[in-house]
């Protein structure tokens, strides 16, 4: 039989269980209201989901909400600006009801932990005991207590919440909440022992085994589930999650009270007390006793092994970074401290180191003479070429003379190793001080033609830039076929994220199945040459085109391009023409078409579905410009020809018309009204919260809006399944499409961003996590969402 503490937990000792949860995703307090935020300890991806709130599903845990993780933007002090004129969305309010739905479903797993005690206690004084008196007490100390302390607390803040009032105090329900935390110490102290006893009990005896595996914790009042079933271990783990849940509460109650508020000063009280525990559990950890213990059939540390980086949190490094960048701007603008200044670029560094070690794909493997090969893993096409010319032209130097004696090679090693740790070796992409941090906006390329070719063949170029100091591809021209000259004219609208450079790359391509790379089973395509020039912006920051040559490898590429500023592109601009479908707001569309989703948005949804949904990179690379323009223009006309000229239309450029199409939209998907809204709820830190918020400022868009956005995510949903083929996960996805939906017009935008690197380094990170907190929802019905009101009605 296997261990029972093996089932329902992570594979960690007690303690490092503890010190995770601790640890993870709350903000330092110092008791003034100041914060010191941190991330996510190593290892806190291990840690079991936090309890849900009657919405949520087992699968979002705090870490995959983005909670904490100190990226979000922090909202001001004070309630969360209207969701309506006269009705206002007050978030404390949102956060109270959300943490009061958790709360309930905390006691009901207390209740299902406490159910079996009595007859346990009653048999134990008979001739057949299942358990003895000393074992009942070990299992469940202080659960009791710890269920009177929250039944009490819940019974006074519920009515409360359910009678609302803006000026409501209940600071010192959970100022005396947490003056309790003494029972959690006890519990805590012994929650190894009764693990380790359930698990011996539930060994030896196998009545206690099946009372143990399926023990019912009722469902929250209103939900399609009546009971569900919980192993002894998981719930005897609830306590110690739900210390971390209070005090992520307490974080988010403060950041929505105003300071004048009378509840302001108790709840920092409690906070202060919350985070004074914490701290004292963390202090009592001796770091001897904190080795993660190996369960049976897996490796130890003595070999250990790679595990790649999933593509979601190398996305999260970049944006880190950026908006570190963006930070490290500001402090130098607003001439702050140094010290400030070089902690910023202390955990910017880290970050770009880890994107280094973690970022590489692209196989690269070198064979010696004796035969022996080895594998390297690049992080481009381009870096791959690199390598490759370095190693042909060392091959062509005669190094066979060149030996050392093994007292040589010591004293050459130890130099090395000396000059490592002396000199800081420039493998980050952090640049000096005064550099340029780069553009954003919209960059315009035509590709023009190439040269210098020896022989005819199948020729197509690649675009790179840079995005957040790694190279991304963004476009690919066509396949021009049998020539040595060939003559593309194509253009493409690249997005720029604070990038430094253009790489251009010219491939054969192979159409020989046979030629197979066997590191990740793709056909390989021959790369004829590469090229890469910087972006000034004195000389890209023109409205005029401006012709250049990029030379390769004895080829020559020309090309053009033109910049177009992020304020620039930010205008979203309303159609003169109410005819068509761009830049008219979406409930003319669908009223016109009588639809409940925009044609265009269905048609091009389903092409993509048809023949894109495993094209390498779809939404991520650039369609041809004036595909796309076309494409626009025959939307606007509501041609006949549509869907033959959709039907013969390369994917990206259909991809790219959807694109567009959301971002010309008169105001965002999502509203420029419920924009700051959108933006404090995603930072909540209290998973119940969050849920309570996300779902309302749904529910909140306007019919058409909502049909459309679910219709979407769906979309979006679907393409991500194929991330394998495709390499679109839901991460790559939402950083194509948060900043396109969620992106206010340009009167918002002046409102609460202050430049473009502003917009880049903070507001997008968190329109990014928007969408990806949506995409990674269980699906999301508008009838269920349009029934399903607040969980405690509180006429929000």
């Amino acid at each position: 039989m296997e261990p029972l503490s093996h089932r329902g937990l992570p594979r960690l000792s007690w303690i490092d269980t503890l010190y995770s949860n601790f640890s993870y995703g709350t903000d330092e307090y110092d008791g003034e209201g100041n914060e010191e935020q941190k991330g996510p300890p190593e290892g806190s991806e291990t840690m079991p989901y936090i309890d849900e709130s009657p919405t949520m599903s087992p699968q979002l845990s705090a870490r995959s909400q983005g909670g904490g993780d100190g990226v979000s933007p922090t909202p001001p002090e004070g309630l969360a600006p209207g969701v309506e004129a006269g009705k206002g969305l007050e978030m404390r309010k949102l956060v109270l009801s959300g943490f009061l739905a958790s709360e309930e479903i905390y006691i009901n797993q207390l209740e299902a932990l406490l159910l079996p005690m009595k007859p346990l206690k009653a048999t134990a004084t008979t001739s057949q005991p299942v358990l003895t008196i000393q074992q009942i007490e070990t299992i469940f100390y202080k659960i009791q207590d710890i269920y009177e302390i929250h039944k009490e607390f819940y019974d006074n803040l519920c009515p409360k919440v359910q009678q609302w009032d803006s000026q409501v105090t209940m600071g010192h329900l959970f100022q005396k909440l947490a003056s309790q935390l003494g029972v959690y110490k006890a519990f805590v102290d012994n929650y190894k022992v009764a693990l380790e006893t359930a698990e011996k009990c539930s060994q030896s005896n196998n009545q206690f085994q099946k009372i143990s595996e399926e023990l019912k914790v009722k469902g929250p009042k209103d939900s399609k589930d009546s009971h569900t079933s919980v192993t002894m271990e998981a719930l005897l783990y609830k306590p110690i999650d739900r210390v971390t849940r209070s005090t992520l509460v307490l974080h988010d109650l403060l950041k929505h009270t105003p300071v004048d508020h009378p509840d302001y000063p108790l709840l920092q009280d409690a906070l202060r007390i919350s985070q004074n525990f914490l701290s004292s559990i963390n202090e009592d950890i001796d770091p001897r006793r904190t080795a993660v213990t190996t369960p049976k059939g897996e490796e130890s540390e003595a070999s250990p092994q790679v595990h790649p980086f999933p593509d979601h949190e190398l996305e999260d490094m970049k944006m880190k970074i950026s908006a570190l960048k963006s930070e490290i701007q500001k402090e130098k603008a607003n001439k702050g401290q140094s010290r400030a200044i070089e902690r910023l670029k202390k955990k910017m560094f880290e970050n770009e180191f880890l994107l280094l070690l973690n970022s590489p794909t692209i196989p690269f493997r070198i064979h010696n003479r004796n035969g022996k090969s080895y594998l390297f893993l690049l992080s481009s096409d381009y870096e791959r070429s690199e390598w490759r010319e370095a190693i042909q032209k060392l091959q062509k130097k005669d190094l066979q003379a060149f030996v050392l004696s093994s007292v040589e090679l010591q004293v050459l090693t130890g130099s090395c190793f000396k000059l490592r740790t002396v000199h800081n070796i420039p493998v980050t992409s952090n640049k000096d001080d005064d550099e340029s941090p780069g553009l954003y906006g919209f960059l315009h390329v035509i590709v023009h033609s190439a040269k210098g070719f020896k022989q005819s063949a199948n020729l197509y170029c690649t675009l790179e830039v840079d995005s957040f100091g790694y190279f991304v591809s963004k476009a690919k021209t066509r396949v021009f076929r049998d020539t040595a000259e060939p003559k593309w004219d194509e253009e493409f609208e690249i997005e720029l994220e604070g990038s430094q450079s253009l790489r251009i790359l010219c491939y054969e391509k192979c159409y020989d199945k046979t030629k197979v790379n066997k590191d990740n089973n793709e056909i390989v395509d021959k790369i004829m040459g590469k090229g890469q020039i910087q972006l000034d912006p004195q000389t890209v920051e023109t409205k005029n085109w401006h012709t250049d040559v990029i030379e390769m490898n004895g080829i020559k590429v020309e090309f053009s391009m033109k910049f177009t500023s992020r304020d620039m592109s930010l205008k979203r601009t309303p159609s003169k023409k109410q005819t068509g479908v761009f830049g008219v707001k979406i409930s003319v569309v669908t009223k016109r078409e009588r639809s409940k989703v925009p044609y265009i948005v269905r048609q091009c949804v389903e092409e993509v579905e048809k023949r894109g949904i495993e094209e390498v990179g779809i939404y991520r690379i650039s369609g041809v410009a004036t595909d796309i323009q076309a494409l626009k223009a025959v939307f606007d006309a509501n041609n006949k020809d549509i869907l033959l000229m959709l039907s013969d239309m390369d994917i990206n450029a259909i991809a790219g018309t959807l694109k567009l199409y959301f971002r010309e939209l008169p105001e965002p998907l999502l509203t420029d009204r419920l924009y700051p809204a959108f933006m404090e709820g995603i930072a909540l830190s209290d998973p119940a919260a969050k849920e309570n918020c996300m779902m309302h400022l749904l529910r909140s868009l306007p019919d058409p809006n909502l049909i459309t956005f679910l219709f979407l995510l769906e979309h979006l949903k679907r393409v991500a399944e194929k991330e394998p083929i495709n390499k679109m996960s839901l991460h790559n996805l939402a950083t194509v499409f948060g900043p396109t939906l969620l992106r206010p017009s340009e009167v918002e935008s002046k409102a609460h961003l202050t430049s473009a690197a502003d917009i880049w380094s903070h507001d997008v990170m968190a329109q990014v996590q928007v969408l990806l907190y949506y995409l990674q929802h269980p699906p999301i019905s508008f009838a269920e969402l349009k029934r399903n009101t607040l969980y405690f009605s509180t006429d929000v």
